[in-house]
């Protein structure tokens, strides 16, 4: 289980990285999917994928802490929850990589292998106030960092029927190599949300998780 990053994610929350290099019987033998992960397993086309999904279960699973691994089962919306715990979650999941994050504000997290063809796609949810943000040097980075921070907006909403573009906004200020954090915003109808981002830049991957921003009662 080589795991690549544990932290603290905005205390008491905290994130991870796992590089998958165990076989799918190891994977199955170790997670012990619950009856609902077994049924969704057998939907699933591809050893790869199969692995992914164990892989971040097991992930989430270390990060708990538990000695017992605790069912992770999905709403009516799809949003994944951690049984028994007051704890948001998500996690996501990409070739050969399985990422998660746990924390007491809704959260979202995003793994993203970098691909030039995401410039074809750009219009789709690229906003005008986030190409002004855009660079020469780094476009193909930000391009990534973008749709990672909106997939994990998305995955914190936790409902459906998001348009990247209208409804998310990201802001990364006065971008560089050197940074990894940012702001993002969620606004649809009467809803609103203010996001903390935190990225890594990998060689081929970027990994991107956010936690809501909740005024302190």
């Amino acid at each position: 289980m080589p795991v690549i990053l544990h932290e603290d994610y905005h205390h008491p929350g905290e994130w991870g990285l796992w590089r998958i290099t165990e076989t799918e019987d190891w994977l199955r033998e170790n997670v012990a999917p619950f009856p609902p992960e077994t049924a969704a397993l057998s939907l699933i086309k591809g050893e790869g994928r199969r692995r992914e999904f164990l892989a971040a279960r097991m992930l989430l699973h270390s990060m708990s802490g538990r000695s017992v691994r605790g069912e992770l089962f999905k709403d009516e919306a799809g949003k994944p929850h951690l049984k028994d715990s007051h704890f948001h979650v998500s996690i996501s999941h990409t070739v050969n990589y399985a990422a998660a994050i746990a924390h007491p504000n809704p959260c979202g997290i995003d793994v993203q292998r970098i691909v030039p063809r995401i410039r074809k796609m750009a219009d789709k949810f690229v906003g005008p106030g986030e190409r002004l943000q855009l660079t020469q040097e780094h476009e193909l980075l930000q391009l990534h960092l973008i749709w990672s921070a909106k997939e994990a907006m998305y995955k914190a909403f936790g409902r459906r029927q998001l348009d990247f573009k209208d409804h998310l906004v990201v802001d990364f200020g006065y971008f560089n190599a050197e940074a990894t954090s940012g702001s993002a915003f969620l606004k649809k109808g009467d809803i609103e949300m203010l996001f903390d981002l935190n990225f890594r830049v990998f060689d081929d991957f970027v990994l991107v998780g956010c936690v809501e921003q909740v005024p302190a009662i």
